[in-house]
């Protein structure tokens, strides 16, 4: 247990953020799957409207440092990939 007045606030400080990136990932999370059910139900105009909706949301999650850059720029990739060969289906 903490000890020192800035060591509780330190683990306040970590509460409020870890709530905060928690919260964030799974908001990351919720738009991912839509594009994803949307691929799988074959449905190339929904897809793509909601990879374009998912986009902000995986970038800011960049900017706010709970994912790293790269990781956003791989699944976008796959995301659009995806959503490119659905087409050609």
């Amino acid at each position: 247990m903490a000890n020192t007045a800035s060591a509780r606030k330190r683990i306040r400080q970590t509460e409020r953020r870890n709530a905060r990136n928690t919260a964030r990932i799974s908001r990351v999370r919720t738009f991912v799957k839509k594009v994803e059910t949307a691929i799988e139900a074959g449905k190339k105009e929904d897809a793509s409207v909601a990879l374009r909706a998912a986009q902000p949301e995986l970038q800011r999650a960049v900017g706010k440092g709970v994912m790293h850059a790269n990781t956003v720029a791989r699944r976008i990739s796959r995301l659009s990939a995806r959503i490119k060969a659905l087409a050609a289906a």
